[in-house]
């Protein structure tokens, strides 16, 4: 009868826990997004792309780079490319105030992983979205690029772009973007 008792306690203790339905849940499944401001507009990146977020400063440009390519940073010795947000997304460009920052991501190279930098007019703050309040992004049609938005996310009853880092950085097309910028400029 004991030897019997061990055998079920010790299979109950083997056996995987089921989620408790409920705040634990909900808790486990909330994802932490930092938000930033480009413009008037609010952005978010999932915050496990982050690695930190710097003042704005002490940057190096670049000769023959497109106009989203702010530069370069030495960040604790190594070589950072920093990228302008709204340039990026072919928006105006806009005169630094004292709350522009540089956030430093990681992105997935060719390489492996690489750090980079986005130029954000405001950073504002960490917030936990729930998956049920993130939308699938936007279909625009064939001649719009919807493919590095990751979701819509619903907070304070607006809608936030909820940024894929890893396409809006893509490393490669960056790359082809500087090459066709320095083939323009050579070409004036």
């Amino acid at each position: 009868m004991l030897a019997t008792q061990i055998e079920a306690t010790g299979a109950q203790a083997a056996m995987p826990r089921k989620a408790v339905p409920g705040a634990v849940a909900e808790a486990e499944e909330q994802q932490q997004y930092l938000t930033f401001m480009l413009g008037d507009e609010m952005f978010a990146i999932g915050i496990l792309s982050i690695r930190e977020i710097i003042e704005y400063g002490d940057l190096t440009e670049v000769p023959m780079t497109p106009p989203f390519i702010r530069g370069v940073i030495n960040l604790r010795g190594a070589v950072v490319p920093v990228v302008d947000l709204a340039l990026r997304f072919g928006r105006e460009a806009r005169a630094n105030s004292k709350r522009t920052c540089i956030v430093i991501v990681e992105v997935n190279a060719a390489k492996g992983r690489q750090e980079m930098g986005v130029v954000v007019d405001a950073v504002n703050e960490v917030l936990e979205v729930s998956p049920g309040d993130i939308e699938a992004p936007p279909e625009f049609g064939a001649h719009i690029r919807s493919d590095f938005i990751q979701g819509m996310g619903k907070i304070g009853g607006k809608f936030v772009v909820m940024l894929d880092v890893n396409r809006v950085l893509q490393v490669d097309e960056v790359a082809v973007a500087a090459r066709r910028g320095s083939a323009e400029t050579a070409v004036v």
